[in-house]
Parts: structure tokens; C-alpha cells; sequence
């Protein structure tokens, strides 16, 4: 919180006023008083940061009057109603009109000070979701989708920026966990097929002899079990965007139809001689290098240069491990907002663990990292765990010399000339660093 929450207590009798004054400035909160209800939603208005402690009798507007009031202005506003002896249906008619408790004279000090410490809990954890709601809005755009500072993620979004609003297919390559999805779905958002649907199939989730069927739909009666038509996602996702993911792990004879379909934009349906047209964008993601299954003849070379079009490279997390303060504080706040959780501080040894960890599972386990932050459990995966030690400076510098020049080499396809030369050293010095890392790299 930007400021200490306050406590507004509404009481005529000066006397009473004092001392419920008093016996929450030695408990340590902050409070106002006042003598009357105009004064006191004076000072009250949306977001205010405390509770009200009213009475109920008072001059001219009374303690009803203040609730309805407050809770007009603010309707998760804490207001707390003080009654006397005669006034238990009044009591009970403020809890039905929303009061957060009632506290019948005479009271204990301790009795006001435990009430309104509950209160307190409860706004605080209220004004918290609000700046949670109020910062995540602020962020739109790509940059609240594909969030990093780093050169490669500001490459990234660029690359998705240019290429959205044209009609080329795009093939996606990253480690699992990296995002790729996001990016498909980027590339829809903006783009002119915005407005249809967006549909993603994970090709390596089905068995062979179902994804045949989902792509490309069937007719009633074209294999045993098909009682009636199907659509399929090809053809579902006319006038938008089909997302395949692991599309490496596709069977041969599905490439080959899907191939087709790419060139012609048309599809049959199994048990169908009839062709449907289609208009779609293919956004295609894989974790392998596809060139190198083609030379193995385990994906279709066709295939392949159709779909390498256009190629976006999402680095690994350990390759860009300046994102990571940024990305966590983003899925924190998403974290306590679903979680209905404040937003929780991490200390700089924490933040240096985490920097520190390989993270094998990328962006997707930064994400449940956070979850578990803000819970407040599972903690123990990252303190203590002998692979999360800090690297030297030494190390760091290593490590980031070594993700520079391999996602360099991934983007010029493993060509040392155009590798040295985009990161402007002699070539002589990048074959050294190469040797020098273990990293793979071509000739020319």
C-alpha cells in the first residue's frame, strides 16, 4: 500500500470519541475522529484507504444514513456501526444494509481494536485487488502479451508486429514452456482475421488415427463409429487462424494431406470426394529443428519449407534472464488477483535464486513459481536447492556470451559469416567462442 490505512471514527460524544481514539493509537492504527456524519463523508469517497466506526445516534443523519452514504461511494467500504442497548434491530437492519459488524455499548477496548483490525485485513486486501485490476489494465497491446526487455523478446514482438497483418504463414520454434502459443495467438489478434475464430490443435495429443479426422473432418459413415458429419479444424477455422502445435510429431500421411491443403487451400473430408474451400492462416510451432528431421526423412522437406515462410525464434528463459524480475512481477499479479491474495515482496537473495535457476520449463514454470509466491507454498523448489546457487560474474558473463551467439546461430541457420558479421567480431574469434561454449556451427 502507497499509504498507512486509517480508521474514521464518527462519534458526537467527545468523551466517547477520546476514547476510542485513544485505545486504537496504543494498539498502533492511525485514526480521525469526528463529531458528525457530515463530516465524516467529507472525507470518505471510492478507494478511500480505511474503515468507518460510526454511532449510531447521531445529530441530524444518523448511522444508517452514513452506511447507505459510504456504501454508495464505495461498496466494499468496511463500516463499522456502534449501538446502545434499545438499538439490536437497528443493529441487525445495518448488517442486512451491508455493515461490516456492529459493537453494542459498553465495549471494551479490546473488543473495538479486534473488530477493527478485521476491518482492516479485509479493506486492505480489497484496495490490493483494485491496484492489482488497475495495474494489470494499464498493460495492453503486445507488450502485455510477449513481456521481456531483452533484445530478443523486443525482436520477437517486432517480428510479430510486421508479419500479423499479412496472409503468409508462420512457423513458431521454441523449447516447451516458451510461449508459443501466446505468439499464435498475437499474430491472430492482429491481424484482419481478428474477428474469426482462433483454432489450436495439439497435433502429439491425439493418437494418429484420430488427427486425421480432426483436421480434416469426415462424412457420416466414413469409418466405423462415424454416425454423423464432423467439421474439422481446418475447415472450422475459415476466415481465422489454425495453431498447430508439436506439428513434428504429425504422421507422414497427414502431412501430405495438410500439405495439399496448404497449397490449395481446399479440404476433403474422410469419405468425401468433395472439396471445400478454405481461407485460413496455418501458424504451425515446433520444439525440433524440422530441417534437420527432414534430412532425417522423419518430416516432409515439402512440408517444411512451406511452412518456414516466415520463422519466429522464441529464445529460452535462460537465455534472456533479464525478463525474469518483469515476468514474475506480471503472473504475481495475475496470480493475486485470481487467488484473491496480496501481492507478496521477494527478497533479493530470493530474486537471486531465481535468476540463478536454469528453468527447464521456461516461461510456464516461472508462471507457476509465481502461483506458488503468492500462496505461499512450495517454496522449498528454489530455497536451499543446491542447482539455484548465484553464479559468479565470471559464470554470468559465460552464460550470456553462450545464449547470444546460439540463438544468433539459430536465426542465421548455423552460417558463421552472417552470424560473425551480425554480431560484429571476425570470424576467427566466433569459431573460438564457439569451440570454446560446445555450441554447433556451420562453415561458410
Amino acid at each position: 500500500m502507497s499509504q498507512p490505512l486509517r480508521v474514521l471514527i464518527i462519534e458526537d460524544d467527545p468523551d466517547v470519541r477520546l476514547g476510542c481514539e485513544q485505545a486504537l493509537m496504543l494498539a498502533d492504527l492511525a485514526v480521525d475522529g469526528v463529531g458528525s456524519a457530515e463530516e465524516g463523508l467529507a472525507r470518505l469517497g471510492p478507494g478511500f484507504p480505511g474503515v468507518v466506526v460510526t454511532d449510531m445516534r447521531l445529530p441530524r443523519a444518523d448511522g444508517m444514513e452514513v452506511l447507505r452514504r459510504a456504501r454508495a461511494l464505495d461498496a466494499d467500504l468496511p463500516v463499522i456501526i456502534i449501538t446502545g442497548h434499545g438499538d439490536v434491530t437497528l443493529a441487525v437492519e445495518a448488517m442486512r444494509g451491508g455493515a461490516y459488524d456492529f459493537i453494542q455499548k459498553p465495549f471494551s477496548p479490546e473488543m473495538l481494536v479486534d473488530v477493527v483490525r478485521r476491518a482492516l485485513d479485509k479493506r486492505a486486501l480489497t484496495l490490493e485487488v483494485l491496484d492489482l485490476r488497475r495495474r494489470l489494465a494499464e498493460r495492453d497491446g503486445i507488450d502485455a502479451k510477449l513481456i521481456g526487455r531483452s533484445p530478443q523478446m523486443a525482436r520477437v514482438r517486432q517480428l510479430v508486429a510486421d508479419v500479423a497483418g499479412t496472409r503468409v504463414d508462420v512457423l513458431i520454434r521454441g523449447e516447451t514452456g516458451t510461449g508459443k502459443e501466446l505468439v499464435a495467438q498475437c499474430l491472430h489478434e492482429l491481424s484482419p482475421r481478428k474477428g474469426g475464430p482462433f483454432v489450436a490443435l495439439n497435433c502429439g495429443g491425439l493418437p494418429d488415427t484420430l488427427l486425421d479426422s480432426e483436421l480434416f473432418g469426415h462424412e457420416a459413415g466414413a469409418f466405423t463409429g462415424a454416425q454423423k458429419r464432423r467439421i474439422g479444424k481446418i475447415e472450422y477455422a475459415n476466415k481465422g487462424t489454425l495453431f498447430l502445435d508439436e506439428v513434428e510429431s504429425m504422421p507422414l500421411g497427414v502431412q501430405i494431406k495438410l500439405l495439399r491443403v496448404l497449397q490449395e487451400r481446399v479440404v476433403e473430408r474422410l469419405g468425401s470426394n468433395q472439396q471445400q474451400p478454405v481461407d485460413c492462416r496455418v501458424v504451425a510451432a515446433t520444439k525440433d529443428d524440422l530441417k534437420a528431421r527432414a534430412e532425417q526423412h522423419s518430416f516432409r522437406a515439402d512440408l517444411y519449407y512451406r511452412l518456414n515462410v516466415v520463422t519466429i525464434d522464441l529464445p529460452p528463459l535462460r537465455e534472456r534472464r533479464e525478463d525474469i524480475p518483469l515476468l514474475l512481477e506480471h503472473f504475481m499479479l495475475g496470480a493475486a488477483q485470481r487467488h484473491d491474495r496480496p501481492l507478496p515482496s521477494v527478497p533479493p537473495e530470493r530474486m537471486r535464486r531465481l535468476m540463478a535457476h536454469p528453468w527447464p520449463g521456461n516461461v510456464r514454470e516461472l508462471r507457476n513459481m509465481a502461483d506458488c509466491l503468492v500462496l505461499g507454498v512450495g517454496q522449498e523448489r528454489l530455497d536451499g536447492a543446491p542447482d539455484t546457487v548465484p553464479p559468479s560474474l565470471a559464470e554470468a558473463v559465460d552464460s550470456f556470451e553462450r545464449s547470444l551467439i546460439a540463438a544468433e546461430l539459430r536465426r542465421q541457420g548455423g552460417n558463421l559469416s552472417r552470424s560473425a558479421e551480425a554480431l560484429r567480431i571476425a570470424k576467427t574469434t566466433l569459431h573460438d567462442k564457439i569451440r570454446k561454449h560446445g555450441l554447433q556451427g556451420g562453415d561458410t
